[in-house]
């Protein structure tokens, strides 16, 4: 699965909300609750890579980047904008850095 396909799911589960989905009920909770726990997932992540080994590190590390798109698509930002930014930080840099 890719990004852009995840982040089109989660748009589908907040344009039709379905009983028993957890995105939905993210989203319904609105930016607070949805920036709390990527601040969980944040520190889930550095402690998986300080104590905890390669999968775990993998596993929190998936569940940041779903918060992250969450709120994406809280705020209608697609996946292909951030790709966008990086390319264009990443031509601004000289071939020396």
């Amino acid at each position: 699965m890719t990004l852009d396909e995840l982040y089109q799911i989660i748009c589908d589960r907040r344009d039709h909300p379905q009983p028993g989905s957890y995105t939905a009920h993210l989203l319904s909770r609105g930016e607070n609750e949805i920036l709390k726990k990527i601040g969980e997932e944040s520190m889930e992540v550095i402690i998986a890579a300080k104590d905890q080994g390669d999968q775990r590190l993998t596993e929190e590390i998936a569940d940041l980047q779903y918060h992250l798109l969450v709120l994406m698509a809280l705020h209608n930002l697609p996946p292909s904008g951030v790709f966008m930014e990086l390319e264009k930080r990443h031509r601004g840099k000289s071939k020396t850095d």
